[in-house]
């Protein structure tokens, strides 16, 4: 899968991976513009994704070398409105700082945390492939029409 630029219309840099769309964040967890200096909210980036219906939204943390309990409660908002509608956030690139502030806060019990991009984008391949058991549910249900499994 080949990652491509875009520029949404907030004017923010997203990247795209299949049917996975990546943010970098900066030290403060905004998105930056792709032109000038400015950023958007973590929130509003990600709500704006949802409503253009990119649901797999996966956030780099590179830049992020510490995180404040204001950042905390940014990523915990930013994972409610997008599950709320439907999708899933994820994180990679995580600081060894980050990482254990996530542990020490139980919070990568409710995050999806990867080391690489690679792992991070395959796992929600991973997580949207349906089981046998999932499949069967669905059936029962008439939600599936095709009864291949």
């Amino acid at each position: 899968m080949r990652d491509r630029d875009n520029l949404n219309e907030l004017g923010f840099k997203e990247r795209r991976s299949g049917a996975v769309t990546i943010l970098d964040t900066d030290e403060l967890l905004r998105i930056k513009l792709r032109f000038g200096g400015s950023s958007v909210t973590l929130t509003n980036a990600a709500s704006s994704l949802l409503a253009d219906g990119q649901k797999h939204i996966l956030l780099n943390l590179e830049q992020v070398k510490s995180i404040s309990a204001r950042g905390l409660g940014e990523l915990v908002s930013t994972l409610v409105i997008v599950r709320d509608n439907g999708g899933e956030l994820k994180l990679f690139n995580l600081s060894r700082t980050v990482r254990q502030l996530m542990g020490a806060t139980n919070l990568f019990t409710v995050f999806g945390l990867y080391d690489s991009e690679a792992h991070a984008v395959h796992s929600f391949l991973a997580s949207t492939t349906p089981t046998r058991e999932k499949r069967s549910a669905e059936l029962a249900r008439g939600k599936v029409t095709n009864d291949r499994m």
